[in-house]
């Protein structure tokens, strides 16, 4: 991904058509659920006057791209939001990772906030594609709750998946083989996939991604970094500018632009 400067103290992005596959809506949490690579959308379906650099029916937030095994670690730290009640099921998910920007592969850990059989479900997981998640069952996760993750590559084939729950004193590590090529970094608010097509987002409020590390040094964010989820042909999840530090942002449920967090 080509990344540029840009400053924008108002963002206004065109909505425009596409074609998505949503997931019906679930009674229940049987079905397993994944955390999918980007699906981009085309030029024909999100606007060139955007100032972000990408939109997806399945992610918004912020990705680096580049060469294969240019990254090597990744950090994020995030408050786990709250969802609104939906009429059917909807699910949406928070987390880091790395690759999936441009391939099939991803390594990631993340926290799932999801509205289905009349009530609010939250849990924390991790998952190396193409298997699903596998939820951490020793954690208690929270709406509120402020939560740290660090994936890192130990060498030899294996990572390292650490996740903290700094709220409720809870953490979780594990060391996994990984065969990615390493070639993008991500902190991301995903409309997970269950039953091979995409959910619908369940309405998460607004999440803060903040502060965010990638080789263990700044990861030096810019707006064309950003890009937006579009479901249904309305912009469903959008990302503010990064804070001024340039190691974090906000995100938020709909079409308009939360403010960056204070650096």
């Amino acid at each position: 991904m080509k990344r540029k400067s840009l400053t924008a103290s108002t963002i206004t992005v065109a909505l425009a058509c596409c074609s998505l596959l949503l997931a019906e809506p679930s009674t229940s949490a049987s079905a397993a659920i994944f955390h999918a690579p980007r699906i981009k959308l085309t030029s024909s379906t999100s606007s060139t006057s955007s100032p972000y650099g990408w939109s997806s029916s399945n992610w918004s937030g912020y990705a680096l791209s580049g060469t294969a095994g240019q990254y090597n670690s990744i950090s994020g730290a995030w408050t786990v939001p709250t969802v609104a009640p939906s009429k059917g099921s909807s699910y949406s998910s928070s987390w880091i990772g790395i690759d999936g920007y441009n391939n099939s592969d991803l390594i990631q850990t993340g926290t799932e906030q999801d509205y289905y059989s009349g009530a609010a479900h939250y849990d924390a997981w991790w998952e190396i594609l193409p298997a699903a998640e596998t939820v951490i069952t020793n954690m208690t996760v929270k709406p509120g709750d402020q939560m740290t993750a660090n994936i890192v590559n130990d060498g030899n084939g294996d990572w390292t998946i650490t996740l903290d729950d700094k709220t409720q004193g809870e953490t979780f590590t594990t060391t996994q083989a990984y065969s990615g090529p390493a070639e993008s970094a991500e902190w991301i608010q995903e409309a997970p996939t269950i039953g091979g097509r995409v959910a619908t987002l369940a309405n998460y409020g607004t999440t803060t991604f903040d502060p965010g590390t990638v080789n263990g040094g700044n990861p030096g964010l810019v707006v064309a970094d950003g890009g937006v989820m579009i479901q249904k042909r309305a912009q469903v999840s959008t990302p503010s500018l990064p804070d001024t530090d340039t190691d974090g942002f906000a995100v938020a449920y709909g079409a308009t632009a939360p403010t960056a967090p204070a650096s």
